[in-house]
C-alpha cells in the first residue's frame, strides 16, 4: 500500500525537502506518495511547518500524525482541530547547531573577546579572564537542546546550574526545578542561557525580580524564545549595569522592528534567529523514521505533551 504523506509548508521548503525526504522515506522502506496537493480525504501523515496555510486538521479523516519541521510547537499545539499525535523536530543537525552557537557566545562573553575585537582606540589592557571554573552559568531549559548545551559547557569546566519544569538528572549539571529552584539556579550566575519553550508558565521568566538575582554585570544569551524575557526589564537592567550584555537571537516580533531599542543599544547583540536551523537531510531522516513507526504500529518519537504545550 502507498502511504499518503502531505507536505504542508512554504513553497521554498518543498524545494529544499522534496528530494531528501523522498529518499529518506524510501530508505526506511516506505512506499510513499509525497506531495503538496494530496486530497484531504486520503492524507495519512502531514509533514508540517506552523506557518503553513493548513490550520484545520479536521478535514483529514485518515490522518495518523502531524510531524513538525520546527522544534517549536507553541503555535500548533493549542490547535483544537488537531486530534492526532504531534511530533516536534529533534534532529542531530538542530542539536549540533545549537550547541555550537551557544558555546561560541558563552566563550565570547567569558573571554571578553569584544574588548579586543572592537578596540578602535588601540588600548593595551592585559587583563586575563578568569578560568571557566570561576564563571557560574545558569541554563534555563533542560530539554533536548538545553541538556546538550549544559553538558558541553560543563565539559569545558564551567559550573552549570540547570533549571526545568520537572526535575532532571544530568551528569555534570546541578539541576533545579520549581519556583525555588529557579532562584537557586539564577543566584550569582554570571552567564544565563535561555532554552525554554514558550508557554504561559515561561513567559517573562527573566523579569526585574529574577534579573536581580544575577551577579552584577551578567551576560544574557537567548536562543530560545523571545517572550522568555521582559524586554523593558532587560533594558532597565542593562542601563543600571545589573546586566552587562545581552545576546539575543529571538524576539517577540520577528523580524525585529527597525525602531526597536535593541538594535542601537551598545550592550545588546542582535542575531537574526540563526542560532540553529534544521538541516534538510537529518530532519528528513527523523520524519521518515516516525512515518515508519506509524506504519509499523510502534510508538512515535518526540511526541508533544499537549497539556503543557511542548
Amino acid at each position: 500500500m502507498t502511504t499518503q504523506v502531505l507536505f504542508a509548508a512554504k513553497p521554498e521548503r518543498w524545494i529544499e525537502y522534496q528530494a531528501p525526504l523522498a529518499r529518506a522515506l524510501k530508505e526506511v522502506g516506505i512506499d510513499a506518495n509525497l506531495a503538496t496537493d494530496i486530497p484531504a480525504s486520503d492524507v495519512e501523515y502531514i509533514v508540517y511547518a506552523p506557518n503553513s496555510p493548513v490550520q484545520d486538521f479536521s478535514i483529514f479523516p485518515k490522518l495518523k500524525a502531524v510531524l513538525n519541521l520546527w522544534a517549536g510547537v507553541e503555535t500548533i499545539a493549542p490547535n483544537p482541530t488537531l486530534k492526532v499525535p504531534l511530533a516536534r523536530m529533534v534532529d542531530h543537525g538542530l542539536t549540533q547547531g545549537m550547541k555550537e552557537w551557544v558555546t561560541g557566545h558563552v566563550l565570547r562573553h567569558h573571554l571578553g573577546m569584544d574588548a579586543h575585537i572592537i578596540n578602535p582606540d588601540r588600548n593595551w589592557v592585559p587583563n586575563a579572564p578568569p578560568l571557566a571554573e570561576q564563571r557560574p552559568i545558569a541554563m534555563l531549559g533542560l530539554g533536548e537542546l538545553g541538556a546538550v548545551c549544559a553538558q558541553t559547557l560543563a565539559s569545558l569546566g564551567f559550573p552549570v546550574s540547570g533549571w526545568s519544569r520537572n526535575q532532571k538528572n544530568i551528569d555534570g549539571v546541578n539541576c533545579f526545578s520549581g519556583n525555588s529552584g529557579l532562584q537557586d539556579a539564577l543566584s550569582g550566575a554570571e552567564i544565563v542561557v535561555l532554552l525554554l519553550p514558550n508557554t504561559p508558565a515561561t513567559e517573562n521568566v527573566l523579569n526585574a525580580s529574577s534579573l536581580g538575582l544575577l551577579a552584577k554585570g551578567a551576560a544574557i544569551i537567548n536562543p530560545g524564545r523571545g517572550p522568555l524575557i521582559d524586554d523593558d526589564a532587560l533594558l532597565e537592567a542593562l542601563e543600571s549595569g545589573q546586566v552587562g550584555h545581552a545576546t539575543l537571537d529571538v524576539f517577540r516580533t520577528e523580524p525585529l522592528p527597525r525602531g526597536h531599542p535593541f538594535w542601537t543599544h551598545p550592550n545588546v547583540t542582535v542575531t537574526p534567529h540563526i542560532a540553529s536551523e534544521t538541516r534538510t537531510w537529518t530532519a528528513s531522516q527523523c520524519v521518515a523514521e516516525n512515518v515508519r513507526r506509524g506504519e509499523a504500529g510502534e510508538p512515535f518519537l518526540h511526541l508533544v505533551d499537549r497539556s503543557v504545550g511542548y
